[in-house]
């Protein structure tokens, strides 16, 4: 009988065995080497596990993620072309911001999830406080956000539903979301908020595993600087992203799937904020990995959108829906040496397209400015310039680690614009006639990062942004507003994070 036994409880320890050295040996995930394209992790990367913390007597508690994150940054911007609406209409101004502005961000985060010990129910929920001081401008939501639920959901995760190691997780609720490599969809971490949604998440596998899919319907959640934060509830974006990993060691493929459908019913006299109708279909590929053991690096994205676009034109009370049709692609190679600074060296371009008829909505009826849906803007550029539409944009950029714990990453950047009768979107300038030509301006950016110890992390940054002919020509813009610049740009931040609970790798006695 208790031979019995012990071979039951043998075969029992057996499979576990089978299944922790399976969950061990599985890991195809590889990050991305392309500059700030690799997706923040899920929870955030301030979160630590409490069983790897500075704190001892809970080595034990596997099942509580915690976080807590303190970030201020002082800011100095100089001729900031970025585009400005005015606070009580909210109507875009044709004005730059002519005197420097000196401003002082802060945000706080809190995060508490719940998992394993009540499997299959997880749970999570983030809070965020993000304000702003001695800014000289309007106060927006890109800045302001008190006292704020970012993350609130439940999760039924099902550990072993595809097989061992191989879960499936359905999420319910308020959640962050970044994909691919967020030049479509993502939280945008450097901003001073956060990018959010509502709506449902349904995962088969995760990224360690040599497949996954990641699948979701969402609605975007509108900030609002004071008071809680809402769903728009006129607008869903939905879609998928299939990782396929075991192809190769060196190269990961993701294949998906965009959409974006907005009911905005414009002219609803009871609605305060009018949208148009909207409805977006957007496939691509995205390929990053590695040339074997070369050292040479890539990260390709391309991606296709078709649909219909809704427009209003002042006077006339009826919507034109627009045939939507535009295309984007982006492609970085790098090149890391072996040398003890670590460098990497890398180029890049990218393209995203523009209405190249000015008068399109009554001769064509087509849309053809890409959508970036809600993308990252910092690879781009430092000064927060530009988006993935109506862009020609070159750049080349030199990463090193002088120093254990300093990196160090310098770039320059070029901007065309690729129809020259479209707009210069972040910045609200545009001549119809295409008579101003396409080049933007170049960018040059250095920043430093140091971990000062693992509670403490600070970087400072500098950017400048000089004009080039399409923005120099703005100068004789109309009376009314005044001219613009042609004066270069500054940037420079210097930004502290502080970590409660360090960087999860406690030194125990």
């Amino acid at each position: 009988m208790n031979k019995q036994l012990i071979s039951r409880h043998g075969k029992y320890l057996l499979a576990a065995l089978v299944i922790a050295q399976s969950a061990h040996a599985e890991d195809y995930y590889r990050k991305t080497k392309a500059y700030r394209l690799e997706p923040e992790p899920d929870p955030p990367s301030y979160v630590r596990n409490l069983s790897k913390t500075q704190f001892e007597q809970f080595r034990d508690v596997e099942w509580l993620d915690v976080g807590l994150d303190f970030r201020t940054r002082y800011e100095y911007r100089e001729n900031d072309l970025r585009r400005r609406n005015d606070p009580t209409t909210g109507a875009t101004l044709d004005k730059y911001r002519a005197d420097p502005d000196n401003l002082w961000l802060l945000r706080t985060r809190a995060y508490l999830g719940v998992k394993d010990i009540l499997d299959p129910l997880r749970f999570a929920v983030e809070f965020e406080d993000a304000r702003s001081y001695n800014g000289r401008y309007e106060r927006t939501d890109a800045d302001i956000n008190e006292f704020e639920l970012i993350q609130g959901y439940g999760e039924l995760y099902f550990d072993n539903a595809l097989g061992p190691n191989r879960p499936i997780s359905i999420r319910a609720g308020r959640q962050s979301l970044e994909l691919l490599d967020r030049r479509l969809i993502g939280n945008n971490q450097f901003r001073n908020t956060t990018n959010n949604f509502e709506g449902y998440r349904i995962r088969f596998g995760k990224k360690q595993n040599n497949w996954d899919l990641d699948t979701f319907a969402l609605q975007p959640v509108e900030r609002l600087k004071y008071d809680f934060d809402r769903p728009d509830e006129d607008t869903w974006i939905y879609g998928a992203v299939l990782s396929l990993k075991q192809w190769s060691e060196y190269v990961t493929i993701q294949p998906y799937f965009l959409g974006r459908k907005v009911n905005g019913d414009p002219y609803n006299p009871v609605k305060l904020h009018r949208k148009n109708d909207m409805d977006i279909y957007a496939p691509g590929l995205r390929v990053y990995g590695l040339f074997g053991d070369s050292g040479f690096d890539f990260d390709a994205d391309i991606n296709k959108q078709f649909g219909r676009f809704g427009y209003t034109r002042s006077g006339v009370k009826e919507q034109l829906m627009l045939q939507h049709d535009t295309i984007g692609y982006a492609l970085e190679l790098g090149y890391s040496f072996d040398h003890a600074w670590k460098p990497r060296a890398s180029v890049f371009y990218a393209y995203g397209s523009g209405d190249k008829d000015p008068n399109r909505f009554a001769s064509s009826g087509s849309n053809e400015r890409f959508d970036a849906f809600y993308g990252f803007n910092q690879p781009w550029s430092r000064n927060d310039y530009f988006s993935w539409d109506n862009i020609h944009a070159p750049k080349a950029r030199l990463e090193f680690a002088p120093y254990d714990g300093v990196r160090i990453d310098t770039g320059y950047n070029a901007y065309f614009l690729a129809s020259e009768t479209e707009a210069w979107n972040r910045a609200n300038l545009r001549d119809v006639t295409g008579k101003s030509g396409s080049f933007l301006g170049h960018e040059f950016d250095i920043r430093l990062r140091h971990k000062l110890n693992a509670y403490v992390d600070w970087s400072l940054s500098y950017a400048r942004f000089t004009p080039g002919d399409f923005t120099l020509s703005q100068d004789e813009s109309s009376s009314a507003n005044g001219p613009f610049t042609t004066e270069p740009s500054n940037f420079f931040y210097f930004e502290v994070s502080l970590n409660a609970f360090g960087d999860g790798k406690p030194k125990y006695r």
